[in-house]
């Protein structure tokens, strides 16, 4: 009976992992047959034990085991290495730790995440952690930034491509060169080829620019330079869908995604503030479909100072652009005398501004400027609302010279 006993047992716990895995989607379907198979389990487990009498004890502690989740009661010792990839379910990080031998069991890793609201901020990553942790311990750890080990770079939010690409070249050694020329075909690096329609009758070129997510990335060992821009590019797919980028920008704003994303990037360069990225967002929008002036131009110079560090020549501040740079109609990312949004994103954007593109505050602004030096926005909706920010703007130092002097 014992030899009995000791095979159901053995069976239940070499499935332990995969179950947890099946079992979430069971559970939500309300399809689960676990709870017959473990009224007959605990059945038949009392009738073996009582059939054994005293020695039923020996055996007790294995059958606690079967019908709590286990887990491990200590602090754990030596030490482990796991990952976190991007996409990860909790059940698959609790399967990684399984497997490093840090934790019992993926359902005690579960329990104990779901426990922890700061579970959701768990980063992608390698982690330092311990051998058989109790769970809620190895949760503790995953939150804890010290415990992570890095060995990627961080790309700033707003970051054109070329300015990407001389960060990943000083992190990797790979030379800029090599970016380049990779990210010369942004669909064979996994920007699916919809992306690039608009709905606006304007026609550019297919840029990579727009489509290298901002994150911190774990560069693995001996990567190319295309293997790093498509996981950058596989990361922007994958926040995009959890936003229902393409769904919304279609169905809620009336433009196509390349457009929506076109206006993140603006937002994003233009923005100081992330509180600021959906209303300057919805400036673009009236500016550009709106109808709200007459020539349904952007007007913004970030569009000129993309153009001029795609020539390899530094970026100005709108007081020292000059009247031939604003109104070169060669410079296909003139805004102040072409209408519509420019030809491509002119920065890459982060999740902040993809919403805010998707998702723009009610308003009839059709101005946005920088009012004080902490980069704080004021809005207009008139030449009179423009005035009083010209005035702000002379007021708090933003803006001097000549145009504080009317």
């Amino acid at each position: 009976m014992i030899d009995d006993l000791d095979l159901v047992l053995d069976e239940s716990e070499r499935g332990e992992k995969g179950r947890h895995r099946r079992g979430a989607v069971a559970k939500r379907n309300g399809k689960s047959g676990g709870r017959g198979k473990t009224i007959f389990a605990l059945l038949m487990a009392l009738v073996l034990l009582g059939g054994i009498g005293g020695g039923a004890y020996v055996g007790f502690d294995r059958i606690r085991n079967h019908f709590v989740t286990p887990d491990y009661d200590g602090p754990g010792s030596g030490e482990a290495l796991v990952e976190v990839k991007a996409g990860d379910t909790l059940t698959d990080i609790g399967d990684s730790l399984y497997d490093a031998g840090v934790v019992k069991s993926t359902k005690a890793f579960i329990e104990a995440a779901e426990a922890n609201s700061r579970s959701k901020n768990i980063q992608v990553g390698r982690y330092k952690v311990r051998k058989q942790m109790k769970a809620a311990d190895a949760v503790t750890l995953l939150l804890d930034p010290k415990s992570r080990v890095v060995n990627g770079v961080t790309i700033p939010e707003g970051t054109i491509s070329l300015a990407i690409y001389d960060i990943l070249s000083k992190q990797t050694k790979i030379p800029v060169a090599d970016f380049k020329a990779a990210a010369k075909d942004p669909v064979k690096l996994g920007v699916p080829a919809y992306w690039f329609t608009r709905g606006d009758g304007k026609k550019g070129p297919k840029s990579i620019e727009g489509f290298l997510f901002p994150a911190t990335y774990e560069i693995p060992p001996k990567a190319t330079a295309e293997q790093i821009l498509s996981m950058m590019v596989d990361q922007f797919l994958t926040v995009t869908k959890e936003l229902n980028f393409v769904e919304k920008a279609q169905q809620e704003r009336k433009i196509s995604p390349y457009e929506a994303l076109i206006t993140a990037s603006i937002a994003q360069a233009e923005s100081v503030n992330h509180v600021d990225l959906p209303k300057v967002s919805r400036v673009i929008y009236n500016r550009v479909y709106a109808g709200k002036i007459g020539c349904n131009c952007l007007g913004i110079d970030s569009g000129i100072n993309y153009w001029l560090r795609l020539q390899g020549k530094e970026p100005k501040d709108s007081d020292d652009l000059l009247q031939s740079e604003i109104h070169n109609l060669k410079n296909p990312y003139n805004t102040h005398d072409v209408a519509g949004l420019p030809i491509t994103p002119i920065s890459n954007p982060g999740e902040d501004a993809l919403k805010g593109a998707l998702t723009p505050p009610t308003g009839d602004w059709i101005f946005f400027m920088t009012i004080d030096q902490k980069g704080t926005m004021g809005y207009g909706s008139n030449d009179a609302d423009y005035r009083k920010l010209i005035r702000t703007m002379c007021d708090n130092k933003v803006l001097t010279g000549s145009n504080c002097t009317s």
